[in-house]
């Protein structure tokens, strides 16, 4: 039996890849999750789990931070990334920050099938077409990624709130902590991303696109 979870916010693309791979691979069970809370819940509920396709977009996730965070909680369990774009440079971060393939969201049932048998062999799955436009491609810096990897979900909401432009005390309300809390988890964020102002915070959460989505406190 190989046990799946598929990680994406469309309920339409989750039931229909579902059921895709329901008739093209026998011996295969699949769970399903919406945003990253789903998806690390069911990683930390489920035994055995063979592998997760993730969507990068879904709540919660913002960029490569979703991604990054599953591979530092859960190192062995192989990732392949699930995509309705593929640009290459994209693709090559992706690579780069742990994932075992990507397969286009428009990808056939019998390549998802292709795909998950490969990954599941221990080998990288790409498309063809990508293989060549990733070759000599230079090796993309994902250290500020990671930074952002190590936040608590905690002070990931606050950097979040400070892309949103709201107030120390705005934030306070949200998160029902104390003002002085927040400045305290400001300080943090900005020694862990070895930045030093409010500015810089906002510039790195614009840049890897961040969101709040359903993180937990």
């Amino acid at each position: 039996m190989i046990s799946l979870i598929i990680a994406d916010d469309h309920p339409l693309f989750r039931s229909a890849l579902s059921s895709a791979l329901g008739a093209e691979m026998k011996g295969i069970s699949i769970a399903e999750a919406y945003d990253l809370d789903s998806t690390l819940s069911c990683l930390q509920q489920m035994e055995d789990v063979d592998l997760l396709l993730l969507d990068l977009n879904m709540p919660g996730s913002g960029d490569l931070f979703g991604l990054i965070r599953i591979r530092t909680d859960f190192p062995d369990i192989p990732v392949a990334v699930i995509s309705g774009s593929d640009d290459a440079g994209m693709v090559a971060k992706v690579i780069e920050a742990g994932a075992l393939g990507f397969i286009p969201k428009t990808s056939e049932p019998v390549i998802y099938s292709n795909a998950i048998n490969a990954i599941l062999a221990g080998d990288i799955w790409l498309p063809k077409y990508l293989e060549s436009e990733l070759q000599g491609m230079p090796k993309p810096d994902l250290s500020m990624q990671h930074r952002v990897a190590e936040l608590t979900p905690q002070q990931y909401k606050v950097l979040c709130y400070l892309h949103e432009g709201l107030l120390n005390k705005q934030i306070a309300y949200e998160l029902s902590i104390s003002e002085a809390t927040v400045k305290a988890h400001i300080t943090a964020i900005f020694r862990k991303l070895e930045i030093n102002n409010r500015t810089q915070a906002v510039l790195v959460a614009s840049d890897l696109k961040l969101q709040i989505g359903n993180q937990k406190t």
